[in-house]
């Protein structure tokens, strides 16, 4: 009997994970083209193809499954940031070519990010369903992409590059000088739509330089 409970097992794990994966993307699909109030659990297990009972088991209730859809696009948007720092911002950088990294970080966010359809969907749900989350301005996201920009902007002032008493304070005004300046500008910060976020974010990027390299 135990030779055959461990692959049983096995194979039940295997499978929620494909349920929860399914039921995710019927309720993300089904709250985009109808709402969350039109949208029923019903028809979620329906489109997952997996039982209602399942649905409540996995989530409990549709609020907590809204918030799970939302979540889980804000981890697929944390996991693209946290590529783009791997792949722009690498240490050492030598100090000439640092302007560029963080240039070259910003517009791949910019494209990469902001123009996804991820980061739409994101934005459309919790403009739409404020009032079926947690709080209104709810953020999946939380701060985990600034403290993965501090991370690397700490890892900088360890090679000599920046001075950053305070590595959180600097990515937040990092932020705010590239991406926030557009958007204040602009209303978006979308690159691969508007032209002239570019020289905003380079700007952004020569300011924050100004304040933080090392003499």
């Amino acid at each position: 009997m135990p030779t055959m409970k461990t692959p049983t097992t096995k194979t039940l794990r295997e499978g929620s994970a494909r349920k929860r994966a399914a039921i995710l993307l019927a309720a993300r699909e089904l709250f985009l083209a109808d709402g969350f109030d039109r949208s029923s659990v019903d028809a979620v297990a329906a489109r997952a193809e997996v039982s209602k009972r399942t649905v409540y088991d996995y989530f409990g209730d549709k609020r907590t499954l809204l918030r799970a859809v939302v979540d889980d696009i804000g981890r697929s948007l944390v996991t693209t940031v946290r590529r783009t720092l791997d792949e722009t911002l690498t240490v050492p950088t030598g100090a000439a070519g640092l302007e560029d990294a963080l240039v070259t970080f910003s517009m791949r966010i910019a494209t990469d990010m902001l123009d996804s359809a991820e980061y739409a969907t994101l934005r459309r749900l919790v403009r739409a369903e404020s009032g079926n989350l947690p709080h209104r301005g709810y953020n999946s996201m939380a701060d985990t992409p600034d403290e993965a920009l501090a991370e690397r902007l700490a890892a900088f002032a360890g090679a000599g590059l920046l001075d950053v008493p305070d590595p959180r304070l600097a990515a937040d005004q990092f932020l705010a000088l590239t991406f926030g300046v557009a958007l204040d500008r602009l209303g978006s910060a979308n690159a691969a739509e508007d032209a002239r976020v570019r020289p905003l974010v380079v700007e952004g990027v020569r300011t924050f330089l100004r304040a933080y390299r090392t003499a």
